[in-house]
């Protein structure tokens, strides 16, 4: 018997009521001009680096954290850019649209 069980059988006339779940927003401040995601390859090892980003560092940082930590891959962010280990383009352009940013894809 679980906890929701329990209370309808202590208060069994009350209507529990259905909490609305706030649209999280997203605190890192979007820009007009496009993030520029692009491919290398350095010492043989394929990376993907985003640049572009206008607004702070702070909030550059934080997005970099977000990334590394959604495709469970390292990285790392100097200056004013964010370098990811591997080829993952397709999905960093995926979730810096869903955050709402404009990203346009250079090389390859």
């Amino acid at each position: 018997m679980d906890l929701q069980d329990q209370l309808k059988n202590l208060f069994p006339d009350h209507q529990p009521e259905e909490e609305e779940k706030p649209i999280k927003k997203s605190d890192i401040w979007l820009q007009d001009d496009p993030i520029i995601c692009k491919y290398e390859k350095r010492k043989g090892k394929p990376i993907t680096i985003l640049e572009g980003y206008t607004g702070a560092t702070s909030d550059f940082k934080k997005l970099a954290k977000e990334i590394k930590t959604s495709l469970s891959v390292g990285g790392s962010f100097k200056d004013d850019k964010i370098i990811i280990q591997g080829d993952f383009r397709d999905k960093i352009m995926e979730i810096l649209k869903e955050k709402g940013f404009n990203v346009k894809r250079v090389g390859g």
